[in-house]
């Protein structure tokens, strides 16, 4: 329970700083996702330190850096892009987290992540999907059923994420990647399953829209 309300405060300082820089764009933005970059690269060296694991490191921060600054370029449709982001990464966390306690049941994949079931990652998709089609109508006209279906994926993806991160500290023995975020751990554990999803949605719009167009190309079907 302690860890738990640590978890809630920590979150209820972090998600509005994200969504009040995505907001306002430009260098604020900018700053906000190049320190989150800086930190998970800091915590990846310590973590991998001595193990050759350097430019997978570097991989990963540039990764959490430059798929928000992307998405986000987009003057009309880049603020949209962040938030739909958070909600189905949020959402998924919270539903799952909730759905996994009180259903319990089979476990995900309990070699990497003993806590996770398969009710939480179910319930943490299903409810990114309505989160994301509900936050899309309040933008505009957009296709519901793709809208359903990108976040159906990056739900996945953010699930593939963490469980990503989880198997990297297994592998070097942590628990936690570091101590800077009360309740979370570190940065990779609050954003491992962003960068996924991030990552993922940015090749998506940059296949379909290109460099300038990568915004369109996620969102608009």
């Amino acid at each position: 329970m302690s860890n738990l309300v640590l978890r809630i405060v920590s979150a209820a300082v972090l998600a509005p700083v994200a969504v009040v820089t995505a907001y306002l764009g430009g260098w604020l933005f900018a700053i906000f996702w190049g320190l989150a970059a800086g930190a998970v690269l800091w915590e990846w060296m310590n973590l991998v330190e001595g193990q050759g694991w350097v430019v997978a490191g570097i991989f990963y921060a540039s990764a959490l850096l430059a798929a928000p600054l992307v998405l986000r370029a987009d003057d009309e449709l880049g603020f949209l892009a962040m938030v739909l982001l958070f909600a189905i990464v949020w959402t998924t966390d919270i539903a799952g987290y909730f759905a996994g306690r009180s259903i319990g049941g089979p476990k995900l994949l309990p070699a990497i992540s003993p806590k996770k079931t398969w009710s939480g990652a179910i319930a943490g998709a299903a409810g990114a999907m309505i989160v994301a089609v509900l936050i899309a109508s309040l933008f505009g006209s957009f296709n519901r059923a793709m809208i359903a279906g990108i976040a159906l994926l990056l739900s996945v993806v953010s699930q593939l994420g963490d469980l990503l991160e989880s198997w990297i500290k297994r592998r070097f023995g942590a628990k936690d990647a570091s101590k800077l975020i009360p309740g979370h751990g570190g940065v990779m554990d609050r954003l491992d399953g962003f960068w996924a999803a991030a990552l993922v949605g940015c090749l998506i719009g940059l296949l379909r829209g290109g460099l300038d167009g990568a915004t369109r190309g996620l969102l608009v079907w």
